[in-house]
């Protein structure tokens, strides 16, 4: 919806508050009951039209303007006053008294006029009335054929645009609780956005302020001292740097066949699977190695990461126990109880054969395969799960094994989590309906650069690799 349209809306409904706002909701005029339908559907219309402001922002890949900001607190105060006056109105009413059942149609309309009839109460079931995402697809399907009379339950539910019980204007919003459990299975523990340092945001961007000294710093940043008796105490301040990073917009858009959406249970188990599947792979490579331009910030192209040296004369395509030994010794220690390790599923082979002394008799195992020794859904190597990744690199190549503590890893969402709608109209000529996810998203490191050691010259980081062996 343009902010145009919206505003128009917007002064609509102030000059039906003043008419609202005067009339005398007594015995004489009006019933009470009326009176309190009328002043809910204009609280109502409050909420909604700030709602379209925030959509709009959203459409438009924008911050909320401060003009709209102003008009969505004018509009939740305004609210907020009806609510009192719906509260006091009700605790008047007579007990054991009221309306039962919805009230009937009534058209009133001289011959010749236009026809019309009331919009039934909207439905505040968060599944919309529907049993399941795949019954939601087919009522889309049917009631978007022209002549089908749509399904009762999307005429109460807004439409993409706005309007209502119409789906030839682009489509139906899909449920939200639908939307909550494709999102639940986007961030599956098998994914790295589920393993990140969440950051929720409301509006598009966010200023993170942070902190990069070290406790053992011994300039700039908070100082501490011994000091004697009576002497001065030393000032020092904190040092903190802010940095504002943008929301990027990750969509998916998953075609349904007419054959498909026809079988209810068929849809249902397919959009489950498909669109939170796409998505999860695309964030987790975003994560590994994106560039940070129009995308997340990947750990392999952060300044903050370290890659390690091959062993000398070492073989092409091989994983050696000293590789793994000195990775582990570029952790920084106190992260190392939250690390994991990414790899390639090619490296598996390397890792299984691998022991802490190769020329000894017995022979003591340094991977513990899943399930087994390790007692746990993912193999283990220096007592961290092995976490098997497609967006790692094959064996030998910079990124095949990973070791990272993804809690130094910032993951900006929209609060408002993955909007999700649909439209027959971009494929029509192929008898697709097409789903459409919309994910609001940022990642990026927590550090800027390396940390630097107390004592000696060897770095750390959050995020430790293996340089090529080709």
């Amino acid at each position: 919806m343009s902010k145009h349209v919206v505003r128009a809306a917007i002064g609509l409904l102030s000059a039906s508050a003043a008419i609202v706002g005067g009339a005398y909701f007594g015995p004489i005029t009006m019933d009470a009951a009326s009176a309190i339908t009328a002043l809910e559907e204009r609280r109502q219309e409050l909420i909604d039209a700030s709602q379209a402001l925030v959509d709009a922002a959203d459409e438009a890949d924008e911050d909320i303007s401060a003009e709209d900001l102003a008009t969505i607190e004018a509009n939740a105060a305004e609210a907020e006053k009806l609510e009192k006056q719906i509260k006091a109105r009700k605790a008047l009413l007579p007990t054991g008294q009221g309306r039962r059942t919805a009230p009937e149609p009534q058209n009133r309309n001289e011959p010749g006029q236009r026809q019309t009839v009331p919009a039934s109460a909207r439905n505040n079931d968060p599944r919309g009335g529907f049993r399941n995402f795949g019954e939601f697809a087919a009522s889309v399907r049917s009631g978007s054929i022209q002549g089908n009379q749509p399904d009762q339950r999307l005429m109460n539910a807004a439409s993409t645009y706005g309007n209502e019980g119409t789906g030839a204007d682009g489509g139906f919003l899909v449920p939200p609780e639908f939307s909550r459990e494709i999102m639940v299975k986007v961030e599956a523990e098998e994914g790295l956005l589920n393993r990140a340092e969440e950051l929720k945001t409301g509006t598009n961007s966010m200023t993170i302020p942070k902190d990069e000294t070290t406790p053992w710093q011994s300039t700039g940043g908070v100082q501490v001292y011994w000091e004697g008796e009576g002497a001065a105490i030393t000032q020092s301040k904190g040092v903190f740097e802010t940095a504002t990073h943008r929301l990027v917009k990750l969509t998916a858009l998953v075609p349904v066949s007419d054959e498909l959406l026809e079988d209810a249970i068929g849809m249902e188990s397919w959009l489950r699977a498909k669109a939170p599947a796409k998505m999860a792979s695309k964030i987790n490579t975003a994560f590994v190695r994106g560039s940070g331009v129009g995308q997340p910030l990947g750990m392999l192209n952060a300044p903050s990461h370290i890659s390690v040296a091959k062993e000398t004369s070492q073989p092409a395509d091989t994983i050696y126990f000293a590789n793994i030994n000195k990775m582990w010794s570029r952790m920084y220690a106190p992260w190392r109880r939250n690390a994991i390790w990414l790899i390639n599923q090619d490296i598996e082979p390397q890792l299984e054969g691998m022991a802490f002394d190769p020329a000894a008799t017995s022979k003591v195992p340094v991977y513990l395969p899943a399930g087994g020794a390790s007692a746990s859904p993912y193999a283990s190597l220096k007592g961290r799960p092995v976490v098997p990744m497609e967006a790692c690199s094959t064996l030998g190549d910079k990124g095949d094994i990973i070791l990272v503590d993804m809690k130094q890893y910032w993951a900006l969402k929209k609060a408002a989590g993955i909007r999700t709608d649909t439209s027959i109209h971009l494929f029509f000529d192929q008898a697709l309906t097409t789903f459409r996810f919309i994910f609001r998203l940022n990642g990026m490191p927590a550090w800027s650069s390396v940390i630097t050691p107390e004592n000696g010259n060897t770095t750390r980081s959050w995020a430790v690799t293996l340089d090529e062996r080709a």
